[in-house]
């Protein structure tokens, strides 16, 4: 049988002969280069660019430059970017909330009006198309030293059972022992008090309700600070709610105040372009993960609350048919926006990942979690258990196999410790556990990680050490096989990214990045940092292997669990995958929302007819890209689909 070289195989090496030839004639030229010259021209060569990609920065107008937090796609294509105040203290001041609409296809921008600071919310795709934001900031953080004002928690108790009771911003508390007066800064409602009877005695006993709300003083200074408990008389009161309402306060000191939450939630419409309340959570929540489970209600876990403390278990679900949320039955602690992900009979499998506070000994170990249950079945073996903080997780393609990978990651809080460590678990062993994968570019702390259409997965950027602490950015970039288990290098990102940057994967196939925010603006860390408002796309090596497949935007836009549709394809013959990838939605190294979830199909003539899974917990309802990827690995432009929650015929 005669060789016949792969269209790819020809492509290399007519683009590598010209390049000899080239050498050849210029060499004494190429000497003259300078090295960032040379290096200019070697990244620009069609052969290189087929091998390790390209970079390109997006030219953003001015106007519409923002810190942005957080990203997502949505299935207009286009990607909303959030800043909120964008870790901007005067922002917040100001009441200055930004977020931007941008269009990857045409490049154009649409200033977006913002109604609360959604700066460290949480998000999730709902059924419709919607993106679901919940959370944000209701105060900033004020480091020991920079608290002018004494101040804490104060509990505020209600022994009235037939009475609650809402106190405003600004409401007073006075101590009884130590006479001095601490003012709310935000409102309070305080529940009727449980009254409960007595099955054979008959007595009826009462119990207090109890609020929590932040408290300071009137006045600056050391002297207006507290040292033990007492007791607080609520001004304003009068008759018996002078008695049955009352705070208890504990030390009401200088200690730093740590990040508040809200519980604001909103829906942003991708067609009407706007941001639309809804119920607000129970919790008050800041760095929360919000996951989608397998019947397009949504998971809210973790998060700092109205006072500034790690929620403590308290985990609730929202329903987007009745826009209401409503507490799991039994509490279940994990640290600030731990890394979630939707499994097999819709179970949370949760990695270790996480991007923050907490205590370091609790809630921070791998494990399967059943909500029906509240069960929780550890997984073990993971290497570097401690560093987990601020790594990456992902589940591998294609999503049927249940193979997640934990990349990088740092130590606890502002510890400059950080691994290159990958970890691997397939979920379908008997006993699953993880092991080690190869090593990354570097040892790295935010790493973002995304899911290619040829089943591959790209990592780029993080820094060694805390927000790039002491110049230790990572400027490299890697391409993961899950089918041979090997990373290669690819070319390298243009600029730093760390703490506040993200990766998401487009519908054309390339790959945006976004943010960073560095701690400090030097190596010698003496120069305050500046948040990277600089947007890039990557365009992977399959995209410089020549003409790719087409799927027609004609078919059923509309497929359901278990049915099956045709589209026309061009070159239909050469697919060799069909892949719907579900679009990402990522902040702060999380990303729990990207999969990509391998489709039976047939080809026929010029036609590809494709086949939904019929489970829920692989293919939870929401819109997704579809693509089909050729036999030389190069993927088509994605076609939108919805899959709802109910099974059926396609529609169109």
């Amino acid at each position: 049988m005669k060789y016949r070289p792969s269209r790819r195989t020809r492509r290399f090496g007519i683009g590598a002969a010209a390049v000899l030839v080239l050498a050849g004639m210029n060499g004494p030229a190429l000497y003259r280069f300078s090295s960032d010259k040379y290096h200019h021209y070697e990244i620009n060569q069609p052969e290189y660019k087929a091998r390790n990609g390209h970079w390109d920065v997006v030219n953003v107008p001015e106007e519409y430059r923002i810190n942005t937090i957080h990203a997502a796609l949505l299935h207009t294509g286009k990607v909303l970017l959030v800043a909120g105040s964008g870790n901007n203290a005067k922002n917040f001041a100001a009441k200055s909330f930004r977020s931007v609409l941008w269009d990857p296809e045409r490049n154009t921008y649409k200033n977006i009006p913002t109604p609360k600071d959604l700066f460290c919310a949480g998000h999730t795709q709902l059924p419709d198309g919607k993106l679901l934001v919940a959370g944000g900031t209701q105060r900033y953080e004020k480091l020991e030293g920079d608290v002018e004002k004494a101040g804490g928690l104060m509990f505020v108790h209600n022994e009235n059972p037939d009475k609650p009771k809402t106190f405003p911003a600004g409401t007073r508390f006075t101590g009884r022992r130590n006479g001095k007066t601490f003012e709310s800064k935000d409102p309070v409602l305080v529940p009727r008090a449980k009254k409960t009877k007595g099955r054979k005695t008959g007595k009826v006993t009462v119990t207090a309700s109890t609020a929590r709300v932040y408290v300071e003083a009137l006045r600056k200074g050391k002297r207006y600070q507290t040292g033990t408990e007492d007791n607080y008389r609520i001004q304003g009161l009068r008759g018996k709610d002078r008695q049955n309402f009352y705070g208890i306060a504990q030390k009401l000191s200088f200690d730093k105040k740590d990040f508040q939450g809200i519980k604001d939630a909103y829906e942003f419409d991708p067609v009407a372009e706007r941001y639309v309340p809804v119920d607000p959570m129970h919790e008050a929540r800041w760095y929360p993960t919000l996951t989608t489970l397998q019947d397009g209600r949504v998971l809210s876990v973790s998060g700092l609350d109205e006072i500034g403390q790690v929620v403590p278990g308290k985990n609730e679900i929202y329903d987007p048919r009745t826009n209401t949320w409503k507490y799991l039955p039994k509490q279940r602690f994990f640290p600030t926006y731990p890394a979630l992900f939707l499994t097999d009979g819709g179970r949370i499998f949760y990695t270790g990942s996480n991007a923050g506070y907490g205590p370091d000994d609790k809630g921070r170990t791998p494990g399967v979690w059943d909500l029906k249950t509240n069960a929780f079945k550890t997984v073990p073996g993971i290497s570097d258990p401690d560093v987990l903080e601020t790594s990456m997780s992902v589940l591998l393609p294609p999503a049927q196999e249940q193979r997640y990978m934990v990349l990088g990651g740092g130590g606890v809080g502002e510890d400059p410790e950080s691994t290159a460590k990958t970890r691997i678990v397939d979920l379908h062993e008997d006993r699953p556990r993880f092991r080690d994968g190869p090593k990354l570019y570097a040892k790295v702390r935010y790493p973002s990680s995304v899911i290619l259409p040829d089943d591959t997965v790209l990592t780029t950027n993080g820094s060694g050490d805390y927000r790039g602490r002491g110049g230790s950015n990572v400027l490299r970039a890697e391409i993961y096989d899950p089918r041979t288990n090997t990373s290669r290098g690819v070319a390298d990102p243009l600029v730093g990214r760390n703490y506040h940057s993200g990766a998401l994967l487009l519908p054309d196939g390339r790959v945006m990045t976004f943010g960073s925010d560095s701690l400090f603006g030097d190596d010698a860390n003496t120069k305050a940092g500046t948040f990277q408002q600089q947007i890039d796309l990557y365009t992977p090596p399959y995209l410089f292997r020549g003409a790719r497949p087409t799927l027609a935007d004609t078919a059923p836009r509309t497929l359901r669990r278990g049915a099956t549709a045709t589209y026309r394809a061009r070159h239909a013959s050469a697919i060799q995958r069909v892949r719907l990838i579900r679009p990402g939605s990522f902040t702060h190294v999380t990303n729990v929302e990207q999969r990509s979830i391998a489709l039976d199909f047939i080809t026929s003539g010029d036609s590809v007819s494709v086949r939904i899974p019929d489970d829920s917990s692989l293919v939870p309802p929401g819109w997704y890209m579809l693509t089909v990827v050729d036999d030389e690995g190069i993927p088509s432009k994605a076609v939108w689909v919805k899959v709802p929650a109910s099974r059926g015929a396609a529609k169109h």
